[in-house]
């Protein structure tokens, strides 16, 4: 039995024909176009891959860079430290220098000093007894250096003997009634003055057995008066 072939079998068998033409033509295609751009996705991979890794890298040099920053911060904040506790250091001992200069130049005399202070009267026994020998009852040079070293001891920033400035190189030397201070005659009254601290001076003066008692054991009057302004010239040497 012979099948007769209609047109609309021919019409879709090439439809069909076309269409597969097209569906593996399409395929091919693809595959050469996703073989043409594989190699591009990888390369573009690797090389943001690389530069994650390069980023990493920088991330953690940063890392170590901060920490050694941070190290090289606490040594300079320790020499920073070191120098200012030398230059406190230095000012201090620097402060310390000239105060002992201004004292120094006190002492010997060098320049004129006021001040609060002492004033200490020495004055010949008011009464001899009968028989006794008269020299025994006035003032003598060791009476009054007795008053000078302890004032000098007591800090004294300066002492006078009847206005006349003492120096590391004042000698007191007894003649009869009268006190030779540096080649200067002095008569009694002999009025010391020293400038500093009035009532530590006189705490030291007149201690229990002190020069105090001593200068009253040997009948010497004696008087001790606080002053608030005490004025002495510098010491004059001869022909200064």
């Amino acid at each position: 039995m012979k099948l007769k072939v209609k047109g609309k079998h021919v019409i879709l068998s090439f439809v069909l024909l076309v269409t597969g033409f097209i569906l593996a033509l399409s395929y091919e295609l693809t595959n050469e176009r996703q073989a043409e751009l594989t190699p591009g996705y990888e390369r573009q991979w690797r090389h943001e891959d690389e530069l994650r890794n390069q980023i990493s890298h920088l991330q953690e040099r940063n890392q170590e860079l901060q920490e050694e920053l941070r190290e090289y911060q606490t040594e300079v904040r320790l020499l920073e430290d070191d120098i200012a506790s030398e230059s406190a250091e230095q000012e201090l001992r620097t402060t310390n220098l000239i105060e002992d200069l201004d004292r120094l130049r006190k002492v010997v005399g060098n320049v004129p000093v006021k001040g609060p202070g002492l004033e200490v009267t020495l004055e010949d026994a008011s009464y001899v007894p009968e028989g006794s020998n008269p020299n025994d009852y006035i003032v003598h040079e060791i009476h009054v250096q007795k008053v000078v070293h302890e004032l000098f001891v007591a800090g004294a920033e300066a002492i006078a003997i009847n206005g006349h400035r003492i120096s590391h190189k004042s000698y007191i030397q007894c003649a009869g009634p009268v006190i030779i201070i540096d080649g200067n005659t002095s008569y009694a009254p002999f009025v010391v003055t020293a400038i500093g601290d009035g009532e530590k001076f006189e705490q030291a003066i007149s201690l229990v057995g002190g020069v105090k008692d001593q200068l009253l054991n040997d009948g010497i009057s004696i008087r001790i008066q606080q002053q608030g302004l005490i004025e002495l010239d510098p010491y004059l040497t001869e022909g200064g």
